[in-house]
């Protein structure tokens, strides 16, 4: 049976592939990307997130997602608002937002 899978890990590419009946979205996985862990992907078929155990479907849409990129670092909450000097504002403890006031 065929499916469509979007592949975000690294270039990314959507394509109809060919699969068993009755292949989990957990073995497809383990076939596609055998060196990345589910942990650190966002996997969702239909656009609705599944379980590793889901048996996939005729026509689904399975998309793979990397949450972790390889080489990023991650930085402390650090304050923003005074990034842009008198144009930026807090908005919230983790955001910030444009100010048309002056």
């Amino acid at each position: 049976m065929k499916i469509l899978l979007i592949n975000n890990d690294g270039a990314g590419f959507a394509d109809q592939i060919e699969i068993a009946h009755g292949t989990t979205l957990g073995q497809l996985f383990q076939d596609r990307v055998p060196h990345g862990r589910p942990q650190d992907y966002l996997i969702r078929v239909n656009r609705q997130p599944a379980t590793a155990d889901d048996v996939l479907q005729e026509g689904d849409r399975v998309s793979m997602t990397p949450t972790k990129i390889e080489g990023a670092i991650h930085l402390p909450n650090r304050d923003f608002s005074t990034t842009k000097g008198n144009l930026w504002e807090r908005d919230n403890a983790s955001t910030a937002c444009t100010s048309s006031e002056s």
